[in-house]
């Protein structure tokens, strides 16, 4: 006999091999296939304007002037929407007469937008 499952408030418990297997995740996390650029919201819709507006753009200038502290997760998550982010490594740029070493810069390649991998 096995052991009594516990409802929770989840709903109620069921095993394993009860739960529906044909369910799948999105691939795209929530992207529609609409051939459209998909909505940018909040930090990473103000990413994207810079971007657009001021590239190449340093990300140091996003993070001391336009106060994003995570440009670069910003620009991972454009990525992941299909925006085709280019990106540069500086050995040796001077910011605010400081030289800095190993700093990124951002543009955007052309198109400017590709429906990402995977079946999206």
């Amino acid at each position: 006999m096995s052991a009594p499952k516990n409802d929770n408030d989840r709903g109620p418990a069921v095993e394993v091999s009860e739960a529906k297997s044909n369910q799948q995740l999105p691939l795209c996390l929530g992207l529609e296939r609409t051939g459209k650029p998909p909505l940018v919201t909040g930090q990473t819709a103000q990413v994207l304007n810079l971007i657009r507006r001021h590239q190449p753009i340093l990300s140091l200038t996003m993070t001391a002037d336009h106060a994003i502290p995570e440009a670069a997760a910003r620009v991972h998550d454009l990525r992941a929407m299909g925006f085709n982010i280019l990106t540069t490594i500086h050995s040796s740029v001077v910011f605010r007469g400081v030289e800095r070493h190993g700093v990124a810069s951002y543009s955007l390649g052309v198109p400017e937008w590709l429906p990402p991998m995977g079946g999206c």
